[in-house]
């Protein structure tokens, strides 16, 4: 039986989270189950290897779910929203503030504080601006965006 080519590509992506999972399971001290947040694809290894942030920690992992990197990402506290920058950097937004990371040894580049706690999601980056949106209930929401400078430190 021929199975077209398509099919395995989307196969592969809907089981690479699950499989990605269980070997991060089996690396980690955490109890019970872990749900990731997000799983970056690192655009400078071709697809080979991916970002996996769950809870307050993010690992560096292969396809085949190796880990790559000794380095665990740790951010100051749980993102809400994880983005890849085009600067090669990880920006994190948490309720309390964001942090941006590089994306090839995980360090802290710079932290953004906010005023009062918020949920904040990413939308997009174009050129050097990077959008993202408050998460309120009640169905409203803002839209607010940062200048990434040529240290690619961020202003408001």
């Amino acid at each position: 039986m021929l199975i077209p080519r398509q099919r395995i590509k989307i196969a592969l992506r809907l089981w690479m989270p699950v499989l990605m999972l269980r070997i991060v399971v089996a690396h980690t001290p955490i109890q019970g189950t872990i749900h990731p947040h997000a799983i970056i694809i690192l655009p400078n290894k071709a697809g080979t290897e991916v970002l996996v942030c769950y809870e307050d920690e993010g690992v560096y992992i292969d396809t085949y779910g190796r880990i790559t990197k000794d380095t665990v990402l740790q951010w100051g506290e749980m993102p809400t929203s994880v983005a890849y920058l085009q600067s090669n950097q990880v920006m994190g937004w948490g309720e309390k503030a964001i942090e941006l990371r590089s994306a090839n040894t995980g360090n802290l580049e710079g932290v953004f504080m906010h005023k009062k706690a918020q949920k904040l999601k990413f939308l997009c980056e174009r050129n050097d601006k990077v959008f993202f949106a408050s998460v309120q209930s009640g169905g409203s929401s803002q839209i607010y965006f940062m200048t990434l400078g040529q240290n690619s430190m961020f202003s408001w």
